[in-house]
């Protein structure tokens, strides 16, 4: 049986240091939350975290893709790897980029559910193949190809990769949701 209590507990003033903990409140109240756990419990590693903040914050929300697209690959990444945190964290985040309960439930049927545009289809269909197998076919790559210039392609495998790290982190520290 898996545990499902905090293998780290989150950090507090004494274990984040004054930095992380300022960042750790501005980020719980962006989330809507008095503790965003996931912040809490990375922020432990002191320059490491804000190191990572930083790489990530540059995937999303500050990378060149859509937010809608980033958010897309995000939740298909969560569902894959059946990360209640990041689907939790990033449905909220989603709808705000335009990612509606009918989208939702698509991205939870996969790439070859009806509706979605070719693009997002390839999009899909690159996010299924990273994370099953840590790589992408020629039919995949040419797919997204089709669609996203190089700056995009390398993102798009950076984002779904960060993300997929960042759900085995998660699972692995068994971090609990925000609420």
């Amino acid at each position: 049986m898996v545990s499902t209590q905090p293998r780290i507990a989150p950090g507090r003033f004494r274990e984040l240091g004054p930095v992380n903990w300022v960042v750790w409140q501005v980020l719980s109240r962006a989330a809507g939350t008095d503790d965003a756990h996931l912040f809490s419990t990375l922020g432990r590693t002191g320059g490491l975290f804000r190191g990572w903040l930083h790489f990530s914050g540059k995937l999303m929300p500050g990378g060149s893709l859509r937010r809608y697209e980033s958010e897309l690959v995000i939740i298909r990444v969560a569902h894959l790897r059946a990360c209640e945190y990041e689907m939790d964290h990033h449905i909220r985040l989603g709808k705000k980029a335009g990612v509606t309960q009918e989208i939702l439930e698509r991205l939870r049927q996969g790439p070859d559910a009806a509706g979605w545009t070719d693009q997002e289809r390839a999009l899909l269909v690159a996010v299924d193949q990273l994370v099953a197998t840590r790589d992408l076919d020629d039919a995949a790559w040419q797919g997204l190809a089709a669609h996203f210039d190089e700056r995009k392609l390398i993102e798009i495998v950076l984002l779904t990769n960060q993300y997929e790290g960042l759900a085995s982190t998660i699972t692995a520290l068994r971090i609990q949701t925000d609420h």
